[in-house]
């Protein structure tokens, strides 16, 4: 559970003061003050103006901020500005900067400009960390230490292999283990001294997977190391302060957010939705359940966009009340409040044009005036907001390694995408009106956390360690209902197949096993008997005790099982061997649902709305361009307005 208190809804975001003169700092804080802004995330990126040179550090600048903001009643997530080193360090460092897979190494001009294993940049931001401790970690506009920025960065240098070979050998132990683990028999590849063994980087055809899995591990151990350095210095300062870091998705993030999340006081999430209109809502209700789950129910939305949308090509402006709406999607779901990057558009630099609270145009802009709407809700809503979150009695799977071996190449589709998969299970099970949490098949905990749920999805869960795969029979065993999916309990965790036919892990709890895969050509679907079509992928299932509900009714398949029903114990694992569209999935998934005994937040409501129950209190979204109306039991119907939403607290709106 979170450290930081639970009876404020934190409103804000990234502040960067340095880029500005004194009489704009001075309206910003003014401008904050009028939105209902009560806490300012500082120093992300300002080493450079900290430290000009080493060990000359300028803190008067950072001094007056601070005070500014306290005295206008303004909380402080300071940061520790170590995820871009100045230039002087690049200089006077050069095997520090990072190394790419194709040997380049990387020099300054960006952020992230850094090797995580090198000495001298560890050193380095132990040094600036532990200056600002030993000034802030008292002061009175302290709220919480914000670590570093978005750990993710990668390098392939001769420093990080050291660190590599060490990290395998806690890991393996053995170097024969090692071979045996990585099937290093394969294309000659086996090691006789661990001085063979280098960072995964360019080659001439396709790299080891086990070796690349196994890097992407230790690169999540490795920044994570450097994390706990820092957090453990401004610890040691006042371990009266809540220190996080702000977690940030993507496929190349080599970072297994589930482990990390115990060691923050609470977990802090970045999170920017790609799609636009409805889309971008269930982006943004998936976003917020994964965070819920690292956070075991509470957690912190440390970045999103107030107003334009990043797509590929281009940028969509948010409509209005869609900031409104999607930053109180996450409050329902947990989050302690509502943050943004950025507070002020920037003149200058590479970001001149992300989204802020306050834009190019100013305070008279949309978004200022909705922002300054959305502080008074939240200010108003805080005490009203019951500190339990979401409870759900239905759970989707997340892990970040199957996501990393799912991206390797040698697959049997370039269509095979794991974060697809995940969200869109997640959104038809949200679309069907299901409070929905995640769970994390890698960790030690599931066995407790499966006691929660009457059904649980794997989508694309292609490793799977014996110690889950037997939690996972037992959930079902003892009354669960357990959705698999093609390409689930393919490989152990080192990326090694399961013999005997697919999914290896789970033939016994479903009754079949998978012969023969047959991927589909892009846009080429195949016939199922229910009327629906299976995309992308279909396969050879052979029943072994289940339940055939739909046959494949195309192609060499015709007749063969599509999706079967198991009874195992208790309870009933069912196979979705076919990809599908959202409208055949959730057909599927709600008739597991209704099996189960789960049913929505609110049944009945229009398909435009969503419902999220957070305690006694009910949030009403309206995603739709036309008013919906709900009929609550014990109280008067309430009318959501298009793009907007209504709370309800015990029959009261």
């Amino acid at each position: 559970m979170s450290r930081v208190g639970t009876r404020m809804i934190y409103f804000g975001g990234d502040y960067n003061p340095e880029q500005w003169p004194a009489d704009v700092v001075e309206e910003d804080v003014a401008l904050m003050r009028r939105a209902g802004v009560n806490i300012a995330t500082v120093g992300v990126f300002s080493w450079s103006d900290l430290e000009p040179e080493p060990g000359r550090y300028e803190f008067g600048w950072l001094d007056r901020v601070l005070g500014r903001l306290h005295d206008a009643g303004i909380g402080v997530a300071l940061a520790t500005p170590t995820a871009s080193p100045p230039p002087w360090f690049t200089l006077a460092h050069p095997g520090a900067m990072p190394v790419t897979a194709d040997g380049v190494r990387l020099t300054h001009g960006s952020r992230d400009t850094y090797c995580v294993s090198a000495p001298a940049y560890r050193a380095a931001a132990r040094n600036i960390v532990a200056e600002l401790a030993e000034r802030y970690a008292h002061h009175p506009a302290l709220t919480m230490w914000h670590v570093h920025n978005e750990y993710g960065t990668d390098c392939r240098c001769d420093v990080t292999a050291a660190a590599f070979r060490s990290w395998l050998e806690k890991k393996h132990g053995d170097l024969d283990v090692l071979n045996e683990v990585w099937t290093t028999s394969f294309w000659s590849q086996r090691y006789s001294d661990w001085a063979q063994i280098m960072p995964p980087r360019a080659t001439q055809y396709l790299p080891n997977p086990a070796h690349v899995l196994d890097f992407r591990r230790f690169l999540s151990d490795e920044l994570l190391g450097g994390f706990i350095e820092q957090r453990d210095l401004l610890r040691a300062a006042n371990p009266d302060v809540p220190i996080t870091t702000n977690f940030v998705q993507g496929g190349w993030v080599s970072v297994d957010h589930a482990r990390w999340a115990g060691e923050v006081d609470i977990v802090a999430v970045d999170h920017y939705p790609a799609a636009t209109g409805a889309g971008a809502d269930a982006e943004t209700a998936f976003g917020g359940d994964l965070a819920r789950g690292w956070g075991r129910g509470s957690w912190l939305l440390m970045e999103t966009a107030p107003n334009l949308i990043y797509t590929p090509g281009r940028m969509h402006a948010k409509e209005p009340g869609q900031l409104t709406r999607n930053s109180l999607d996450y409050v329902a779901r947990g989050s302690r409040g509502a943050m943004y990057f950025q507070w002020r558009q920037p003149r200058g630099g590479a970001e001149l044009f992300h989204s802020a609270l306050v834009p190019h145009a100013g305070p008279d802009s949309p978004v200022f005036r909705e922002a300054v709407g959305l502080g008074r809700t939240l200010k108003a809503l805080a005490p009203r907001l019951p500190e339990e979150p979401p409870a759900a009695r239905v759970a989707v799977a997340w892990d970040a390694p199957s996501w990393w071996a799912l991206q390797g190449g040698g697959l049997p589709s370039a269509e095979i995408d794991y974060l697809t998969a995940v969200q869109q299970a997640h959104r038809v099970l949200h679309r069907s009106g299901l409070a929905v949490d995640f769970v994390f098949p890698g960790m030690d905990d599931l066995r407790e956390r499966l006691t929660a749920y009457d059904m649980v999805v794997l989508p694309h869960l292609f490793l799977v360690s014996d110690e889950a795969a037997a939690a996972l029979r037992d959930f079902v065993a003892s009354g669960g209902h357990l959705v698999v999916d093609h390409l689930s309990g393919i490989a152990d965790p080192a990326g090694r197949i399961r013999l005997g036919g697919y999914p290896g892990a789970f033939r016994d709890v479903l009754g079949l096993r998978v012969v023969e895969w047959r991927p589909l050509a892009g846009g080429t679907p195949i016939a199922l008997d229910n009327g629906d079509r299976g995309i992308r992928w279909s396969e050879r299932v052979e029943t072994a005790g289940a339940e055939t509900l739909v046959r494949y009714a195309g192609d060499v398949l015709a007749g063969a099982p599509a999706i079967t029903r198991n009874r195992h114990g208790a309870g009933t694992a069912w196979y979705v061997s076919p990809g599908l569209d959202d409208d055949a999935l959730g057909r599927i998934l709600d008739r597991v649902a209704a099996e189960a005994g789960v049913t929505p937040v609110l049944p009945g409501l229009p398909p435009h709305l969503t419902a999220v129950r957070r305690g006694d209190l009910l949030f009403l979204f309206n995603h739709g361009d036309v008013p919906g109306t709900v009929a609550l039991p014990g109280s008067d119907p309430v009318t959501v307005q298009p793009g907007g939403f209504q709370c309800v607290e015990s029959g009261r709106v």
